[in-house]
C-alpha cells in the first residue's frame, strides 16, 4: 500500500543521511517516477525533505528533524521496550534501565491486553558473573580509550599476549566478541571473550582509530581452513533431548524407537571428536568409516592412560586383602584355644 511505503520511506530517511531515488526504487520495488511522486507527497504533508543533485545526490531530511511518538504504534513501542530491556539484562549500565522506563512511559501504563510479546534476555540460565565483569571492563576501556592486555588462546590452541585498543563489543549467537586494534598484528581483529585467559587494564591511553563497520563482517574461510565432510550419525533415544539442543533441526531425521539421525557437513576437529566421545555408546557413526576408526584410536588411548592407575589400585586392594586375611597357623591356634 502507498501509505505503508510512505511511512517506511520516512523511517528510512530518518535513519540515513542521504539516499538516492534509484536506491529507494530498488528498496521498495517501484519505479523512480513513483519515488519522485512519493517524495512530493511527503513534502506536501510537511516532512522537510531536501533534494541534492549530482553524482552524490539524493534525498535527506533537514537536520534536527525527529519522529514523533504518534508515528509509533503501541506494538512498535513495546518491541522497542523489549529490545532495550534485553540490553539492560546483560549490561550493567543504568542508562539502559532508565531508557526502558522512558519507553514504558510512552506506552501509557501497563502492557496488559496487548497480546503475546517477546522478551530478550541475553543472559544464559547458568551465566557467570565473570562474563558481565569482562564486558563492563572492555566497555569502559573502549569508552575511555584505554588499552588492555589479554592472554589470548587462538583457534589453533596457541597462547599469546596481546595489547589491544578496544573499539566495539559484539554479541553474536549468544557469544561475546570484541573488535579491537591489535598492536601485535597492526590491524583490527575480532577476539572471542571466552578465549581471553587473562584480562588486564593497563591505564595506557590511545588515540581511537577508524574501525571497519562491525555489521559488515562476514565469515572468512581462513578462520577455519579445515575441510568439511559429509557425516551421518545415529543417536539412541536416551540422548534425543541433548541431540536436539546441540544440532540444527534441519540436520535431524527421526527414526524408529525414538532414535535420531544427524546428517550434515562437519569439520573433523577436536570439538567434533570430543563431542562424539561424550556420547559414549549412545552414538553410532554410520559414515564415513574414517571417523569411527579415529574414535576407536582415541578410546584406546583413553583406556591406556588409565591402565596404570587401575592396575596400581588393584594391587593395593590385593595387598590390603592379604594383610587382613589371617594365616592358617593363626586359625589353628585359635581353634585349639
Amino acid at each position: 500500500m502507498k501509505i505503508d511505503r510512505l511511512l517506511a520511506m520516512t523511517i528510512l530517511l530518518l535513519n540515513r543521511e542521504r539516499i538516492s531515488a534509484s536506491a529507494l526504487a530498488e528498496r521498495f520495488e517501484v519505479s523512480t517516477k513513483t519515488i519522485y511522486r512519493d517524495i512530493e507527497t511527503l513534502c506536501r504533508a510537511g516532512i522537510p525533505i531536501v533534494s541534492h543533485q549530482g553524482m552524490s545526490g539524493g534525498f535527506e531530511l533537514m537536520e534536527r528533524y525527529t519522529i514523533g511518538r504518534q508515528m509509533l504504534s503501541p506494538g512498535e513501542i513495546e518491541a522497542l521496550r523489549a529490545a532495550v530491556k534485553g540490553a539492560a539484562s546483560v549490561l550493567d549500565d543504568q542508562t539502559f534501565a532508565d531508557l526502558a522506563d522512558k519507553v514504558q512511559a510512552l506506552l501509557g501504563g501497563g502492557t496488559e491486553g496487548r497480546g503475546p510479546g517477546v522478551i530478550f534476555d541475553l543472559n544464559a540460565w547458568s551465566g557467570h558473573a565473570s562474563t558481565r565483569d569482562r564486558v563492563e571492563c572492555l566497555r569502559q576501556a573502549a569508552r575511555e580509550a584505554l588499552r588492555v592486555e589479554v592472554r589470548y588462546l587462538n583457534m589453533n590452541g596457541k597462547e599469546s599476549r596481546r595489547l589491544l585498543e578496544p573499539a566495539m563489543l559484539l554479541m553474536k549467537g549468544g557469544i561475546w566478541y570484541l573488535q579491537a586494534y591489535c598492536l601485535l598484528r597492526k590491524e583490527f581483529r575480532i577476539f572471542r571473550l571466552s578465549r581471553m585467559l587473562e584480562l588486564r587494564e593497563t591505564g595506557e591511553p590511545f588515540i581511537p582509530k577508524a574501525a571497519p563497520a562491525i555489521d559488515t563482517y562476514e565469515w572468512n574461510d581462513d578462520w577455519d581452513s579445515m575441510p568439511r565432510i559429509a557425516v551421518s550419525l545415529r543417536f539412541c533415544a536416551e540422548v534425543r533431548l541433548r541431540v536436539t539442543d546441540t544440532f540444527e533441526a534441519s540436520l535431524m531425521t527421526e527414526l524408529e524407537n525414538g532414535c535420531v539421525r544427524i546428517a550434515g557437513d562437519f569439520t573433523m576437529d577436536e570439538w567434533f571428536y570430543g563431542m562424539l566421545l561424550s556420547y559414549g555408546d549412545r552414538v553410532t557413526v554410520e559414515s564415513p568409516l574414517v571417523i569411527a576408526e579415529e574414535l576407536v584410536r582415541r578410546a584406546r588411548r583413553i583406556v591406556e592412560s588409565y591402565a596404570g592407575i587401575v592396575h596400581a589400585d588393584q594391587r593395593m586392594d590385593s595387598q590390603k586383602e592379604n594383610v587382613l586375611q589371617p594365616s592358617n597357623n593363626v586359625d589353628m591356634g585359635m581353634s585349639a584355644f
